[in-house]
């Protein structure tokens, strides 16, 4: 499997996870708390393995957080009613901005 799609879905499983993790009310409801459990887990194996090719782990970990971050927030906003600033909705375009420059300055790539 591509790199970046083990990383596509070490994101999509983070999200999850961390999604879940609101809706576990401090880890005391069962099945979300499995699911945080589950998605966490999934994450850090697939970056793990990921990481077993040789792609710089900086490059990486700033493509999955910034993504995470990203996807977070914007669900957030269409499941939990979070409201984010104009300032908050600027910076995460700037993170963004910022993952894509390092992205095109790593020469390997994370494919």
């Amino acid at each position: 499997m591509p790199n970046w799609l083990l990383l596509a879905t070490a994101i999509a499983f983070e999200v999850t996870a961390t999604m879940f993790l609101r809706v576990s009310d401090g880890l005391t409801k069962l099945w979300p708390t499995v699911i945080v459990i589950i998605g966490y887990v999934a994450s850090f194996f697939l970056l793990s393995l990921i990481l077993r090719t040789g792609t710089p782990t900086g490059i990486i970990y700033a493509i999955w957080s910034a993504f995470g971050i990203a996807l977070v927030t914007i669900l957030g906003m269409l499941f939990f009613d979070d409201h984010i600033s104009v300032v908050t909705a600027i910076g995460l375009v700037v993170v963004m901005i910022g993952v894509v420059l390092i992205q095109v300055g790593n020469p390997s790539g994370v494919g």
